[in-house]
């Protein structure tokens, strides 16, 4: 019976690894529960969690009172089925950003393993046939409760994996005091990674310009960039930095002391981590403030936030702006189109207008060129640099980023949302000639604010949108309710609770001519199975 007992649980052991997949997936994408990121997710998505056909094992477990024989004849079935539901559902999932199999996740599933075989190994020394019902419905809870076990496994490799970013930190610490380079640092609340990726492109005309790769804004990300990426032939290092609460600009500048920064803009992204919108407008300055006193800052002259901010640091400020004439680097003349944006740029003490083209998408990106091109011309480039440097700006993925898909044009502005960019985003939809649908799972971690932020986007998308996919009914509830008071036609929204379904929806609403617009991150955990 032991034998058998072992064998039975071959099916198990592979539902759990598909199981496991997923739930650090999540863990994953909510930043290694920084912040409870990924406890928050688990109790907004109680049915993704605890809403699993596991359940029937118990159901008929100790409701029927099965013997022996029959649990595990029901086990063996119920984890075979369930892997095969798994690896289908796996083969057709569309997941922007899938599990990276980094060191730390391989660390981590090896402590998974270690967590779930330990009472099995105790089963199986200690095995008695009258308790092998007891065995499998132990197994099976905490088969179930898989995405607190991955929660338990991270913390068991806090301390393991803290040592390993202090090692590295040191080693990166080492090198960066060890060459004559150049730090930019650049963050906001919203365009970080455009504006990095922009400043590069133009820096790269003349300079050998290393950005951090994709979104690597923490500090392990820049700790990685600088031990794997930077090398000797490097000048300037551009440095994205993200925070989720006060104190942790600063500890990235403290890593990398940067002599150069640019604010994008400030606003409500994690005003939930953050508590306050003045608790963000410090955070965001942290970066300013930790400039040397020959170090130079770009601020943005329209962002109230910004020049109303008493500023504790006398190094140079560069004030880039549209709106407001006063702004040393200044953008008129804007005209957007589908192929692109065109803009004139002034500097302040020139009169003459320099013209710009790129194929940027977006008034949002017209600031973030303004940045480079100011540091830029502070860092001695020539006006044709500049010139040429912007026209070679190469759009960022997922950021107002211009897609085919079958006969659809997408607008792809799915890696995060927030206000003033979805806004923004709109306004570059309102701008194409055609059909014109959104695709949207609302913003999210805007605290307090959330739901009325979302229903002023709804009655913005009112104004544009032909049709409307909402993906996840509980959280665009408030999306729904202000297109409903605008009177929008009610046949042409369609609510999802699977993102996976809004592609095959977007081809039966498209037309000859249509444009989709992907407002706001879309994986697997806006879903509300």
């Amino acid at each position: 019976m032991l034998v058998k007992f072992i064998i039975s649980l071959i099916p198990f052991f592979i539902y759990l690894w598909i199981k496991s997949k997923k739930s650090v997936h999540m863990l994953q994408q909510n930043w290694y529960n920084e912040g409870n990121r990924y406890i928050k997710w688990i109790w907004k998505h109680k049915k993704t969690v605890f809403g699993s056909f596991e359940l029937l094992f118990f159901i008929f477990g100790f409701g029927f009172l099965l013997t022996d024989v029959w649990t595990m004849i029901l086990f063996v079935t119920l984890y075979t089925v369930l892997s095969l539901i798994l690896l289908h559902q796996e083969g057709k999932e569309q997941n922007k950003l899938p599990l990276k199999f980094t060191k730390r996740v391989k660390r981590l599933f090896v402590t998974i393993f270690v967590i779930y075989l330990l009472p099995i190994i105790g089963m199986v020394v200690l095995y008695q046939a009258k308790y092998v019902v007891v065995y499998y419905l132990i197994i099976g809870l905490l088969s179930y409760m898989n995405y607190y076990m991955i929660y338990i496994a991270n913390g068991i490799n806090y301390p393991i994996e803290k040592a390993i970013k202090i090692g590295f930190k040191r080693k990166a610490v080492k090198k960066l005091n060890s060459m004559n380079i150049k730090v930019i640092g650049v963050t906001g609340s919203y365009g970080k990674t455009s504006s990095k990726n922009i400043l590069s492109d133009i820096l790269n005309m003349k300079y050998n310009a290393l950005p951090t790769p994709k979104n690597f804004n923490t500090p392990l990300g820049l700790i990685i960039t600088i031990n794997n990426h930077l090398d000797k032939f490097n000048d300037i290092l551009i440095a994205e930095m993200g925070a989720f609460k006060q104190g942790e600009i600063q500890e990235l500048c403290d890593l990398v002391h940067p002599q150069y920064g640019i604010l994008t803009k400030i606003g409500t992204a994690h005003l939930e981590s953050f508590g306050s919108q003045k608790n963000i407008q410090k955070g965001k300055f942290e970066l300013i403030e930790s400039l040397p006193q020959d170090g130079i800052g770009v601020l943005n002259a329209d962002d109230p936030l910004q020049v109303s901010y008493k500023l504790k640091n006398n190094c140079k400020i560069v004030w880039i702006g549209i709106e407001t004439e006063k702004a040393d680097v200044r953008a008129t003349n804007i005209e957007l189109n589908c192929d692109g944006t065109a803009f004139d740029v002034v500097f302040k003490g020139d009169k003459k207008e320099y013209h710009f083209t790129t194929q940027l998408l977006g008034q949002a990106n017209v600031y973030n060129i303004l940045a480079g091109i100011a540091l830029g011309h502070e860092f001695g480039m020539t006006i044709e640099q500049l010139q040429a440097g912007v026209k070679k700006v190469k759009p960022v993925e997922h950021r107002l980023e211009m897609k085919k898909m079958g006969n659809i044009n997408i607008i792809d502005d799915a890696y995060n949302s927030n206000p003033v960019g979805a806004k923004m985003a709109l306004d570059t939809l309102a701008l194409m000639p055609g059909k014109k649908i959104v695709v949207t799972p609302g913003m999210i971690e805007m605290g307090i604010e959330q739901d009325k932020l979302n229903a002023t986007f709804g009655e913005q998308i009112s104004e544009v949108a032909d049709a409307v996919i909402l993906v996840g009914e509980k959280q665009t509830e408030p999306i729904y309710k202000a297109l409903i008071k605008k009177k929008y036609n009610e046949k042409n929204i369609y609510v999802l609770n699977d993102v996976k379904e809004a592609f095959p929806l977007m081809q039966t609403l498209s037309e000859k001519n249509t444009y989709v617009l992907l407002e706001n991150d879309l994986p697997d955990i806006f879903n509300e199975r």
